[in-house]
């Protein structure tokens, strides 16, 4: 946990509000907004807030008296006892808070959101993963099994590119995607917007902190509760803390997640946007994407989704993926970028492309052999064996070794041919009664 330094101390004081009991009426604390008012007046007189625990408190008091009144001040700095309580509280749960003025606070929320950054920020986990990027994952907490189902592969496939998963911990398709790669056995942050004490404290968030594959953070009190305008705030650090985003799902013109996705796409723009590009339409994605949002071009293996994470500026237009199925350019051992189109052509059923050289081939000449169906009856044999016992797509992904979103694809097929079955209780695929007969 890194060392709560002075000038946290300080901001602590004058902004938070150190729910142990009862607390402080937040009517008497500085608002983020005064707080940076506040900050900009003692830049200017050369202080920082740790000035206002020290010997010239009194004279720095009554140069910022025209921004805050002595007495309010007064107040607020004389909390000591209440900061105490709740330090040794938030220690004893491995809760820690770092601020702007310190070294350890994320680079990433400070160099892109400046001023708009969280004066504190409180978490458990390596502050340090914070630095690492990755892709923001985000969509409705009310959605379908198909649409969780595609948000836990996302999160899966992000595990075996080693990039993490940055989501809000809200039920639906963040929590999905976040499940997705820590079974996966990959890393996720998640930013909350209340309760982050209690999630610290449950077994699941607990196991998988103490192993490093979480961290959990937040820019309000640990013990506060569901308040509408946090949730809307805090979407700017989940899109700040990654290299890309993605939308699931989404309503239209109302809701957390069109709220946040249309911030970045016209006001702060600091990474790309993108939406789902297959399955069920959606009136929210197809608005987004009239706002200057990307369709999603599907990878499907982990070096086309660190390809498109890392995925230079100039590059950064819709139709240029660099996936990694892509011959290299001259003289270059990166691949180039391939065009929308190129994409979708490559994306075909293995079938039908089957079919397409066959069409072409010599007439006397005898079909080919598609290596496709040869893998998938391979598989058919294996799924036989493992699946009388529900299995997950990423259950038989790491039992076969294979991408997930391809052991999806089998998967769904067996039950299109009525060789399984999806379940629910306990979730995933097992083979139908009629094939044990």
């Amino acid at each position: 946990m890194p060392p709560l330094s002075t000038n946290t101390k300080a901001i602590l004081l004058l902004t938070a509000p150190l729910i142990v009991g009862r607390g402080t009426p937040a009517a008497e604390l500085l608002s983020p907004g005064e707080y940076k008012t506040f900050a900009q007046r003692l830049h200017e007189l050369g202080c920082q807030p740790s000035d206002l625990l020290g010997p010239n408190a009194a004279g720095v008091a009554e140069q910022t008296r025209t921004f805050i009144d002595p007495n309010r001040l007064q107040q607020l700095l004389g909390r000591g006892l209440q900061l105490g309580q709740a330090v040794d509280r938030w220690r004893q749960r491995a809760i820690w808070v770092v601020s702007r003025a310190d070294s350890e606070y994320p680079k990433r929320l400070k160099a892109r959101l400046r001023s708009q950054a969280p004066a504190l920020l409180y978490g458990c986990g390596e502050v340090a993963d914070l630095n690492r990027g990755g892709l923001a994952v985000v969509g409705s907490r009310h959605v379908d099994d198909e649409l969780t189902d595609y948000a836990i592969d996302v999160g899966s496939l992000a595990a075996q590119a080693n990039r993490p998963i940055v989501s809000g911990g809200a039920r639906g398709i963040d929590q999905a995607a976040m499940r997705g790669a820590l079974e996966a056995g990959g890393r996720v942050c998640g930013v909350l917007t209340d309760s982050l004490e209690r999630q610290v404290m449950t077994r699941e968030h607990r196991d998988m902190l103490l192993d490093g594959q979480l961290i959990l953070v937040s820019p309000y009190d640990p013990n506060a509760g569901f308040n509408r305008g946090h949730a809307m705030q805090r979407n700017k650090i989940v899109y700040a803390l990654a290299d890309a985003a993605l939308v699931v799902s989404s309503d239209v013109e109302k809701g957390g997640t069109w709220a946040g996705a249309i911030e970045q796409l016209r006001k702060l723009k600091l990474v790309r946007v993108y939406v789902r590009s297959t399955g069920t339409p959606q009136r929210g994605l197809d608005a987004l994407l009239a706002n200057g949002a990307i369709p999603w071009p599907n990878p499907t293996i982990p070096s086309d989704l660190r390809n498109l994470l890392d995925m230079p500026e100039e590059q950064r237009k819709e139709g240029q993926l660099p996936l990694a199925t892509r011959e290299t350019l001259p003289g270059s051992s990166e691949p180039a970028p391939i065009t929308r189109a190129e994409h979708n052509a490559a994306s075909c059923d293995a079938t039908v492309i089957g079919e397409c050289e066959h069409e072409n081939a010599p007439p006397d000449a005898p079909p080919a052999e598609d290596p496709a169906e040869r893998l998938f009856e391979a598989a058919r044999s294996i799924i036989a064996e493992i699946a009388r016992e529900p299995i997950k797509n990423v259950d038989l992904a790491e039992a076969l070794r294979v991408p997930v979103p391809l052991a999806k694809a089998w998967l769904e097929r067996l039950v299109r041919d009525g060789f399984l079955q999806k379940v629910k209780k306990p979730a995933g695929y097992v083979i139908s009664p009629s094939k044990l007969l």
